[in-house]
């Protein structure tokens, strides 16, 4: 499962929350260089960005061990997303509705894979909550797409995110048998 979204949307802190081992991550402290590039104006505590992927795992069963790989939000590191989707069953695209427009471009990239995804609209703390129909008219997408509230801290949340995800994998491969 890849977990993508825009630049300090989450990404990390979702992994972190739902791991059994201890994530994988590429964080690199934030430079002067990047106060030209980076938008932190709504992230006035971020340090640290991740800077090539974020890596964790869950067990389902004996058989079954979903392996969850988050890619950088910034511009200039999408050119790894590519490797970091290769062979996913499905993807979760983390909303910040502060900075909407962060997800246009992670959308267009799923949207062109034509791959399972959901849109998990992560909870800021004091941050404007929308009802989702609202987020699903300011990102343009079809009722097709499942869009879930989420707590990224929250284990449980990020559990009924992951859940939502399956089940839209589930649907897609069975559709894809029967057609």
């Amino acid at each position: 499962m890849v977990v993508s979204g825009g630049f300090g949307v989450g990404k990390t802190t979702f992994i972190g929350a739902i791991s059994e081992i201890e994530p994988l991550v590429t964080e690199a402290a934030m430079t002067d260089l990047s106060s030209n590039v980076d938008d932190t104006r709504l992230l006035t505590e971020k340090s640290s960005t991740t800077v090539a992927l974020d890596f964790g795992r869950i067990t389902l069963d004996k058989t079954m061990v979903l392996y969850l790989f988050g890619t950088p939000g910034q511009d200039r590191f999408t050119f790894l997303w590519d490797d970091l989707s290769e062979g996913s069953l499905g993807a979760v695209i983390l909303a910040d509705t502060r900075r909407i427009e962060d997800c246009y471009p992670v959308l267009d990239y799923f949207e062109d894979r034509a791959e399972p995804f959901v849109v998990a609209v992560n909870e800021f703390d004091g941050a404007e909550n929308f009802d989702l129909e609202e987020v699903r008219e300011a990102l343009g997408v079809s009722e097709s797409v499942t869009l879930v509230n989420c707590d990224a801290r929250s284990r449980e949340s990020v559990k009924t995110v992951l859940v939502a995800l399956l089940d839209q994998v589930l649907t897609s491969r069975l559709a894809n048998t029967q057609a």
